[in-house]
């Protein structure tokens, strides 16, 4: 339904504007939305700082995994090589190769004992051939002249402790890696070896009291690249050798460290924590499988991020549903408000509406100094429309009546309005009388074209006659209005369908002026 100027359109948006009358929907929409958003960033943020944790405890699992792992191996391999020193030292003794060989083999193995796995040591000349054995008297006959640790050491003096591939013991029969000192002669010549067997069992038993996973693994390698030993263990892995190998260059760049990367073996992602045995030339990896690390932590992720998404998206319909039903009697509001200020017949605002309009619209002219301008309009003879028509067309032409005025508003604070039955006003703000004087001609050429062809009333049949009143702020409000009102009542008795001013306050007081329109004319005469 159309409104009258900015003061008449919009009474009920200016009483409660659309963004204002929206705005505690959109708040609680937005609210509605972004709460379940931050709930869904927060348990983002606690899954990512639990999977740190899964991450955190895995690092420290292996680290301590590793060092309990390597101080048994280099305090195993520190004891064999301390007994190999030791045969080399007691060689080297005055009288000890000429004791009795019972003896002498005491003498020479007597620290050994301590080693755990160990399967023999020996003494071996520089031909390769066995003179001492830790477990036989006299020693057993073998060559050993063939074996790469043995021919390393007749190559070049000063290698130190020598620890060989994995190989077949030849007295024992079972996998093993030697370890091995050479002997030089009092000339410096080479004199030989000191040997020592360490059963690949001894790493197998350490490694098999350690659960991993599925996928976990524990690594022992040479330097060179040569596997010594894999848990779980897998024969084909024994003795291999992953030289080149991205993992294995990683564990040579530095002493101790950890990464995660993809294993050459199987393909599968692991976490490597490794470490350097003690001054030896091992290497020892423990691996565990990534996926294995966040296992627990993605079925917690699961469980949780299908919880809160749940419950996030439950919250965000209702949010929208709440926010649906709050807009709609938010408008609901509106709208009743807007009806109680608005006359339902004519659209135009009513009576409640151009009091509070007309006290703001009066403030500000006495607050400014400039002029105001009121228009009482009345129709004219209206009880005959009634009375021969019915009251149908009787409302017909009072729907006319407003739309004629809303016609005569120029300017965004106009305002018009129906105030009693037949009567309605028009308020005209920051207007003089000339101005006001021009608006009233315009209502009654609107009027003049009103018609309702269904009852016989052609155009032309309908008057009204209107009050004019100017203030410039003195007075009162109800001043202005009395004195409208009083050239109404001027108009009507001055034979009606014209227009009377009343003085200016503040001007010499003279006699109402009037306006009308004559019969064949469109325009207002004095």
């Amino acid at each position: 339904m159309r409104g009258a100027g900015v003061d008449g359109e919009g009474a009920a948006d200016r009483l409660c504007p659309p963004d204002l009358r929206a705005r505690p929907a959109r708040t609680w929409l937005i609210l509605g939305i972004l709460a379940p958003l931050g709930m869904l960033v927060l348990s983002g943020l606690m899954l990512l700082d639990l999977r740190r944790d899964a991450w955190d405890k895995a690092e420290q699992t292996s680290k301590n995994l590793l060092q309990v792992i390597e101080r048994d191996i280099a305090r195993n391999i520190e004891i064999i090589d301390l007994s190999l020193t030791a045969v080399i030292d007691n060689l080297n003794a005055t009288g000890v190769v000429d004791l009795d060989p019972g003896l002498r083999q005491l003498i020479l193995f007597d620290r050994a004992a301590t080693a755990r796995d160990m399967g023999v040591m020996l003494v071996v000349d520089a031909n390769g051939d066995t003179v001492i054995d830790s477990h036989a008297l006299p020693a057993r006959r073998i060559n050993n002249a063939d074996r790469a640790y043995f021919q390393a050491h007749r190559a070049q003096s000063g290698l130190g402790l020598t620890i060989s591939r994995p190989l077949v013991s030849r007295l024992l029969g079972t996998q093993v890696i030697v370890l091995s000192r050479r002997i030089d002669r009092p000339d410096g010549s080479f004199g030989g070896i000191v040997s020592a067997s360490l059963k690949l069992s001894y790493f197998s038993r350490l490694f098999d009291q350690i659960g991993l996973g599925r996928d976990g693994a524990i690594n022992l390698y040479l330097r060179d690249g040569t596997r010594l030993m894999r848990h779980p263990s897998v024969e084909a892995d024994i003795g291999a050798n992953i030289a080149g190998a991205p993992t294995f260059e990683r564990f040579l760049a530095q002493r101790s460290g950890s990464f995660t990367g993809q294993s050459v073996r199987d393909g599968v992602e692991r976490y490597y924590a490794f470490t350097q045995v003690a001054d030896f030339p091992l290497l020892l990896n423990v691996a565990l499988s990534a996926a294995e690390i966040e296992a627990e932590w993605r079925e917690k992720a699961l469980v949780i991020g299908f919880a809160v998404l749940f419950l996030c998206g439950l919250t965000i319909l209702l949010s929208l549903l709440f926010g649906r039903e709050l807009g709609r009697r938010t408008a609901m509001q509106a709208e009743l408000a807007r009806l109680s200020q608005t006359d339902a017949l004519t659209g135009l605002p009513n009576r409640r509406r151009f009091e509070e309009v007309f006290s703001r619209a009066w403030r500000t002219a006495q607050r400014t100094g400039r002029p105001a301008a009121l228009l009482v309009a009345d129709a004219d003879h209206f009880k005959r429309y009634n009375d021969a028509h019915g009251h149908m067309v009787g409302d017909e032409v009072l729907k006319g009546l407003a739309e004629a005025l809303r016609k005569s508003l120029r300017r965004p604070g106009d305002f018009a309005a129906r105030v009693g039955g037949e009567e309605f006003v028009v308020l005209l703000p920051e207007t003089d009388r000339e101005g006001a004087l021009q608006r009233a001609a315009a209502i009654h050429a609107a009027v003049a074209a009103i018609g309702v062809p269904s009852a016989g009333i052609p155009a032309g049949s309908v008057t009204v006659s209107i009050g004019l009143a100017v203030a410039r702020g003195s007075g009162t409000m109800h001043d202005l209005y009395r004195r409208a009102d009083t050239a109404l009542y001027a108009a009507k008795e001055a034979g009606r369908d014209r227009t009377i001013c009343a003085p200016v306050v503040g001007e010499v007081e003279r006699a109402p002026e009037a306006f009308r329109l004559p019969a064949a004319a469109g325009s207002p005469v004095r």
